[in-house]
């Protein structure tokens, strides 16, 4: 990893700029996050806005969620307009505040508890393994296409209940709504963007009215739990419906693929890892927390101040935007021992891959058993998987992954 010197540090955080980040923030952000939070941890922005990078301001940010609201509509306007990417953005659960956020909430959490979720391990596995049979019979294989990004779309087209000669397209909207999210929004990417919220949404329409007509278990079937409501009578909108059910696939999606990706790609930087991976299985859980900290699927967040306030020792305006630097936090030396470097039975591991507070990954316990299942599957069966070819990220600096990871696999 790269690092810079004190000098240049200060010189770094003094013209940082979330909007005309350098090509060498999306290949490796960390040196940047350490200079960042070793000269300057609350960093004003040119926009006005700050920038955290240490573990406890941004845990303190989240779990005061009366001081630093989700609701992005002030923040979003100006980036979207009047377009569906705003509709969106400010319709999901993610970017709202109580009550919307509690409502829908309540209403995913119902259909993913813990016993629904121990329920979904047997045919997690199944598909896994049917993965790894395909897998072995090419050889040559991409560990994001071929394996991390299959796994999520199916477990997400099974909760949404979406017939599996229809999710084709699941993947590609997503990266398309997710990629809108960026810092800075091309033309282009708010045109792609938009125009998969809008095929999306005619998808659903029919999804929806099948479901109706149709019900599934509620206790299994998100989609016909988000329709039927709760048993007082709430119940979503119309648009509540179709955006938290497109905000379903985005969350249960990239992230998820980016876990199984990344941890992938570290037990292949870190040999000695994988080996002590491969000789103790049972570490598996802890290697998945590992992996969540040393490369984020999700490096940033953002919050806006609902009145003035203090973060760090540093006086914060009311109504500014306060992006979290997820990334720079999991990375943290106050609370992480060594923390460029992993150990995949590292503990504790406080890390906020998944957020705190009310706003919670809530499903982070899916997440955790599919990276479990798929890491520690293929790591069983191809123990000796190679690199095979040049990497892709993704590009972003949001969301941290692989486009591709070409390897080779070998029982």
């Amino acid at each position: 990893m790269a690092t810079f010197t004190p000098e240049f540090a200060h010189q770094l955080a003094a013209r940082f700029d979330l909007r005309a980040l350098p090509p060498e923030f999306y290949v490796d952000p960390y040196p940047y996050y350490r200079a960042l939070r070793e000269t300057t941890p609350v960093l004003r922005l040119p926009t006005g806005g700050y920038f955290l990078t240490r573990h406890a301001d941004l845990n303190a940010v989240y779990r005061d969620a009366r001081l630093f609201c989700s609701d992005k509509k002030k923040e979003f306007k100006p980036k979207y307009g009047d377009t569906l990417l705003y509709e969106h953005h400010t319709t999901s659960l993610v970017f709202n505040d109580p009550p919307l956020h509690t409502r829908v909430r309540r209403l995913i959490a119902g259909a993913l508890t813990p016993r629904a979720i121990s329920d979904m391990e047997p045919a997690l596995i199944a598909l896994v393994d049917r993965l790894l049979d395909e897998m072995a019979k090419k050889g040559e294989v991409d560990l994001i296409e071929d394996f991390a990004a299959a796994i999520p779309i199916e477990v997400i087209g099974n909760l949404l209940g979406v017939p599996h000669d229809e999710r084709g397209p699941l993947r590609g909207w997503s990266l398309a709504v997710l990629g809108a999210l960026e810092p800075v929004v091309t033309p282009a990417m708010a045109e792609t963007g938009n125009r998969a919220i809008a095929e999306f949404k005619v998808y659903l329409e029919g999804l929806i009215a099948a479901r109706r007509a149709r019900p599934g278990d509620p206790d299994r079937d998100v989609l016909t739990r988000l329709i039927q409501g709760e048993a007082s009578g709430e119940r979503l909108g119309p648009l509540e419906l179709m955006h938290n059910c497109i905000f379903l696939l985005n969350a249960g999606h990239e992230t998820t693929t980016n876990l199984i990706g990344n941890g992938l790609e570290i037990l292949l930087r870190f040999p000695d890892e994988r080996a002590r991976l491969v000789a103790e299985p049972g570490l598996i859980k802890s290697a998945v927390e590992e992996f969540l900290r040393f490369e984020s699927s999700n490096q940033l967040g953002n919050r806006r101040t609902t009145a003035a306030t203090e973060i760090g020792g540093v006086a914060i305006p009311a109504d500014v935007d306060i992006t979290l630097g997820i990334g720079a936090a999991n990375r943290d030396p106050e609370q992480f021992p060594d923390p460029e470097r992993p150990d995949i039975a590292r503990t504790p591991n406080r890390h906020l891959a998944f957020g705190a507070g009310i706003h919670q990954c809530a499903g982070m316990s899916l997440a955790r058993l599919e990276g479990q299942i798929a890491i520690g599957r293929l790591l069983a069966r191809f123990p000796r998987y190679a690199a095979s070819g040049q990497a892709v990220r993704g590009g972003r600096a949001r969301f941290r992954g692989f486009l591709k990871l070409p390897a080779t696999v070998e029982t």
